[in-house]
């Protein structure tokens, strides 16, 4: 029986189907389905010309460009493993990644090329390095010339579906990142199913804004790609609102995957922006990778009317688990919705592992044909992380008699304060609901009586006043249990806020700040 077709063996089908079609487009450059199909054909080779071979990893260190789409696609036709490395992380952990990957060969942004030359001489299997770059870079070769040295012919190399394609590393909000082995065929599964979720055709054009190194930005951007729809690649640093809704009326474009903190900057924009370009042509737009709070989800949906709001729950490891749909956006605010298409089953288990009964907050566990491979060199931790087939990302979770799931929090963030758990979302979800908030995030400090009080970390709209007595008094106001409400509030700027790549909270930075 023949196989489902893999991203790099789809592009060359869509290469003879839509030849002349838009496939990529940055604000650089645009390229056809052909013209891209011929340019990973030759940088596959080039790459197997400097000795890379199936299953060798390649480290990618860049922005958000059409050549890191290109390295995906190139890495899919080889049978090379592509690591995309997080350019928010420290150097230290740069290194980490790289050499932890056993990467072969690293290519590297310009912006980058100072930060990697501060530890590649320590680098134990990297031999080759490329600079994406239109200047010469010593000890470098040029990412142009080495697709230029190679056939435009497809590699001959037989690569399968349950090959392993990408390897991803966790944000590391609650550890060290580790490395996280998905194959093909993970990703197959999520491009076929998320066709029928969310109705995509050849007819539409998505935009990538999370970076290319996060695994939304993997589904978001090849869905389309493997349908023949066409796909624009913004830049994920500085983000400007007003410059995104811009090029989003501007190119027609179609879906977006957003996270809360864009959406919050989209809504705070210069009311001139926000008359001046409407959105008018998304048909779908997603929110995912933290909580959505949800006066947010209302005046979103307000702002981009055109638009079904989709809110999906998923994680690097395990893909897209549950998804709240367009109807059911009203009526189950605040919901996670409901297992997405093809996957299998959700569990909520007890500190015993025992299952929960509805309304009762416990660990979710899923599985389903998007699911991970295994954490690179760490089969303890794949171990424990599976009870059976059933995986978990460590969220707190509970399900209401419809079947709708709720998303709690995650399990490292719980405070316990005087012996009560305190889930850090319920509490932020209360404080983003002052006028003056901008955003904040909830933690557990140490306390001498209750062992943790829960602090408050508030970023304030511009131009906006508040102090620590009014927003603990909009919390008592609000309803909230005496134990759940702020004992502190701190004030900090949005750049003072620690975040992964994709504007997710890390609390456990926080956590460490105030645990000194």
């Amino acid at each position: 029986m023949a196989a489902w077709l893999n991203l790099g063996e789809i592009l060359r089908v869509n290469a003879r189907k839509f030849s002349q079609k838009r496939a990529l487009k940055d604000a650089r450059r645009e390229l056809s389905f052909s013209q891209y199909n011929e340019r990973s054909c030759r940088l596959a080779n080039g790459l197997m010309k400097l000795g890379l071979g199936k299953g060798d990893r390649l480290c990618v260190l860049s922005h958000n460009c059409l050549e890191f789409m290109e390295l995906y696609a190139a890495t899919a036709k080889a049978g090379m493993v592509a690591v995309p490395i997080n350019w928010r992380i420290s150097p230290g952990d740069m290194e980490y990644v790289v050499d932890n990957s056993d990467a072969k060969a690293i290519v590297v942004g310009e912006k980058f090329v100072g930060t990697v030359n501060g530890f590649r001489q320590k680098l134990g299997s990297a031999r080759s390095f490329i600079a994406i770059s239109d200047s010469r870079h010593d000890g470098y070769l040029s990412y142009e010339e080495v697709l230029s040295s190679g056939s435009a012919d497809e590699p001959a190399v037989r690569v399968d579906p349950q090959d392993v394609w990408i390897q991803l590393y966790t944000s590391g909000t609650t550890g060290r990142p580790k490395g996280v082995v998905r194959t093909h065929e993970s990703y197959i599964a999520f491009y076929l199913l998320n066709i029928v979720d969310y109705g995509f055709s050849l007819h539409d054009y998505g935009m990538i804004v999370m970076p290319l190194c996060h695994v939304n930005s993997t589904f978001y951007s090849f869905v389309f790609t493997y349908i023949g729809g066409a796909v624009y690649v913004h830049r994920e640093y500085n983000f400007d609102a007003a410059e995104l809704l811009e090029i989003i009326d501007r190119e027609r474009v179609t879906f977006t995957s957003l996270i809360p903190t864009h959406y919050a900057l989209i809504l705070s924009a210069p009311g001139e922006a926000r008359r001046k370009f409407d959105g008018s042509s998304m048909k779908q737009i997603l929110c995912s990778s933290a909580p959505v709070r949800q006066q947010m989800k209302l005046d979103v949906m307000k702002f981009f009317r055109n638009a079904a709001l989709f809110e999906a729950y998923g994680s690097t490891e395990a893909g897209l688990v549950t998804l709240l749909r367009p109807e059911d956006q009203l009526e189950k605010l605040g919901s996670i919705g409901k297992e997405c298409s093809g996957t299998d089953s959700i569990i909520i288990l007890d500190e015993n592992r025992r299952p929960v009964r509805p309304g009762e907050v416990g660990e979710l566990y899923s599985r389903g044909p998007m699911m991970f491979k295994e954490y690179y060199k760490m089969p303890e931790k794949t171990k424990s992380s599976f009870i059976g087939e059933y995986f978990s990302a460590g969220d707190m979770a509970r399900i209401d008699g419809d079947g709708y799931y709720t998303l709690v929090d995650r399990k490292a963030n719980m405070i316990i304060t005087g012996g009560e758990h305190v889930y850090p979302t319920e509490v932020e979800e209360v404080v983003s609901k002052h006028p003056a908030v901008f955003d904040v995030a909830v933690i557990g400090v140490p306390h001498d009586k209750w062992g943790e009080a829960v602090k408050a970390v508030v970023i304030l709209k511009e131009g906006q006043k508040a102090t620590e007595k009014e927003i603990i008094d909009f919390c008592a106001s609000s309803g909230m249990a005496s134990f759940k409400r702020p004992k502190s509030v701190d004030f900090i700027r949005p750049d003072q806020m620690p975040r992964t790549a994709t504007g997710k909270i890390l609390h456990r930075i926080l956590r460490e700040r105030y645990h000194k």
